[in-house]
């Protein structure tokens, strides 16, 4: 069994940075595409970002091209997301999730989801 755990969210003002790590301690993820995803109050979870378990396929939503970079280090188990240039709109609940296939920007195509980490961005 797969078990996601998010960290490294929090208050930062408009154009600061955040790195969000996404690990699971017992299984590996090396066999898995990853992907993040976020949800702000009263909206649906929408796609950030994904990667596939080899590094060599990612793709971004078109409000991240440019500012978020998904990576991963397979020896250490995890999953990274850097955000930078950060805008209020971006403010939400960031979730990782892992499929067993290949990477996707559909929420309801991944097995299993961590419980997420806080994203606050001030204006």
């Amino acid at each position: 069994q797969v078990h996601l755990v998010e960290s490294g969210g929090g208050l930062v003002q408009t154009g600061g940075s955040l790195r969000l790590s996404c690990a699971d301690s017992g299984r590996t993820l090396s066999n898995y595409a990853m992907g993040w995803f976020r949800q702000a109050p009263g909206k649906e979870r929408e796609f950030v970002a994904t990667i596939s378990f080899n590094v060599q396929i990612t793709s971004y939503t078109d409000s991240a091209k440019g500012r978020f970079t998904i990576s991963r280090d397979n020896a250490k188990n995890t999953v990274y997301l850097q955000m930078n240039s950060l805008k209020p709109e971006d403010t939400a609940v960031y979730y990782c999730a892992a499929r067993a296939i290949g990477p996707s920007q559909i929420p309801y195509a991944y097995d299993y989801w961590g419980q997420g980490t806080q994203v606050t961005v001030s204006s």
